[in-house]
Formats: structure tokens, sequence, C-alpha cells
């Protein structure tokens, strides 16, 4: 049934905060899973409702009005009190929680996250998960939105106050030849100068700690390839196009070039990366500290210990925190 012009609801202001942050309705349509359609009505009810025009629709991008610019900082007030409520009623009884939105990086996607679902499944039976897959930043990005209310990402910088922090596991990065290609007994760095660098994207976070790492510490090194997949930076490598600088994280997601690579110790200062679980502090209670307790496990079993085993180096740079 269609909202009554007039009347204030938390799923409107929801939409005016999406196309807000969004300053698209189609981008805001995007990230609420609604029509574009629906997101217009609802801002129109909205707009009815407050006596006021909250947007300019025929910017481009969309601009807040005056009116905008209040409801924009009483909206965010409003529904962190709706988090807040929402996280009183979860915390007193957990069993009972409805839903849970989880963002994981998409290095965990295939050998971590389905244990952690089967293991919160199991736990909370009337729960039903939303899950989304993205690079740390993004993924950051969205729990700061109130969009998500657990993220399990790479730290991008100092914490903010209003969230908790739970690490879960430093990795420190690695360098990825072709097999046979580098002499690891002789001068690497040198070696690694005389081949071009595939270098993971620098629109991410990660490339940008890796580009500003070799900047500090290292002469230029010449890249043909900038991209944002493991796959195909790995598939790159193998077949000998090149040399690479990625966690162990990545390899592990795609082992299956394993056979065609040597990995070696970065030859430059340590760069390293943590990967923490971060949620809103005091909104579910005890449950990020009981799902960073449950990975803790899962990550030995699934990331740390294989990864050891075929690459015994990295003991001191993969460890549990």
């Amino acid at each position: 049934m269609a909202t009554s012009p007039g009347r204030i609801t938390l799923w409107g202001i929801e939409v005016f905060m999406a196309a807000a942050d969004e300053r698209s309705i189609s981008a805001a349509a995007r990230r609420l899973g609604a029509s574009v359609s629906t997101v217009s009505q609802q801002l129109s009810n909205l707009e009815a409702a407050v006596g006021a025009p909250l947007l300019e629709r025929s910017a481009r991008p969309l601009r807040l009005t005056r009116a905008g610019e209040i409801m924009h900082r009483r909206a965010q007030t409003i529904l962190a009190e709706a988090a807040k409520a929402r996280a009183e009623l979860a915390t007193a009884d957990l069993a009972r929680l409805t839903s849970v939105r989880l963002g994981m990086i998409e290095d965990f996607e295939a050998d971590v996250t389905p244990r952690l679902l089967t293991h919160m499944a199991g736990r909370l039976t009337q729960c039903q998960f939303l899950l989304e897959t993205g690079a740390s930043h993004m993924l950051h990005d969205q729990l700061d939105a109130q969009n998500l209310d657990i993220v399990v990402a790479a730290q991008v910088g100092e914490g903010a106050d209003w969230a908790e922090t739970h690490p879960l596991m430093r990795e420190g990065f690695v360098v990825a030849a072709p097999k046979g290609r580098i002499d690891a007994a002789g001068d690497v760095l040198a070696q690694l100068h005389g081949a071009p660098l595939v270098q993971y994207t620098t629109r991410h976070y990660m490339g940008r700690l890796i580009a500003a790492h070799l900047a500090r510490h290292a002469a230029p090194i010449p890249h043909r390839f900038e991209l944002d997949s493991y796959h195909a930076i790995l598939a790159l490598v193998a077949e000998g196009s090149g040399w690479t600088i990625l966690p162990p994280l990545a390899l592990m997601r795609a082992r299956r070039f394993a056979d065609a690579l040597d990995v070696l110790p970065l030859p430059l200062a340590p760069l390293t990366r943590t990967i923490a679980l971060t949620a809103r502090r005091d909104v579910l209670g005890n449950m990020p500290a009981e799902v960073a307790a449950t990975l803790a496990p899962i990550l030995q079993e699934a990331v740390v210990a294989p990864a050891l085993a075929r690459y015994p180096f990295m003991g001191d740079a993969l460890t549990l925190l």
C-alpha cells in the first residue's frame, strides 16, 4: 500500500539519505534494491510531509536544498536512533534477530565466508542474512552509511570514534614472479627492475598502499598493467608478462596459478595490512566480538595453515591477532 503524503516514515528517510549520499535517484535505487519509481515516489512523499523541496532534481548531480541540508542533519540522528533501538531489541535476545547485513572482503568469499554464515545461521535461527562482498574501502563506506552492520575487511586508516574494531589477522605483502625468472640468491630488487610490474589498481586502497610503499622505498618501477582482479594479475604473471606485489590472501584465492609462480619475500621494508572486524559501537551488543572469535579458528584452518604449508617463509608475515 502506498504511503500517504503527510506522513514521515523511516523508509522515506532512508531513501532520502541514499539519494543525498549518491547524488542520483537511479544510484540510490540500486543501493536500496528498489525501483527508480519507488525512490522517486518516496522522495515526493517526504517532501510533501515536511512541506518543502529537499532535492534539486534538475541538477546533475542532485543537490540538497537548504531544507534538504537541515533534513540531512536530522535524518542522520533519526537513523542512528533507529539503529540503536533495533540493537537494544536484538541484544535482549539475539536468537530473535531478524536480519544481519554483513560485508566481507572478496578474499574470503570461497573459503571463509560460507563457514562463517553456516555458523551464524545455526545460532540465529530466525535471521535473514544479507551479504555484500567488495573492496575494503567500499565496505567501510557502506558501514559508515549504516547500510551494513558488520564488516570484515582490511583496515583503511584510523578507526572512527563510532566504531568498535576487532583485529583478526596481519599479513605481509610478498612478490610473485614467473617460475624460474628470479634468482632468489641474487639481488632480487635489481632483477625486478628489469621486468614490468603488474600493478594492483590504485583506484582501490590496497593499490594505493602498494604504490605509496614503492615510492618511499624503491626507484620508479615501470608497469604496463593495472588491474583489479587477483586472478587476472596472477594469470599475467604466470604467463611471464611481469611480476607483482600482493598479500598472501590473494595467492590463496588464486592458487590455481601456484605451480607457475615463485613467491618471494618483499625485497624492501616490510609492508603489512591488518584484517579486522568492524561494527558500530554499542549497536549489536556482544555479537561483533562473538563473530570475531568464531572467525579465528576458521581463518587458521582455511587461510593461515594452508598458506604456511606452501610458503613456510611467511611464518612471521601471516599471523592471527
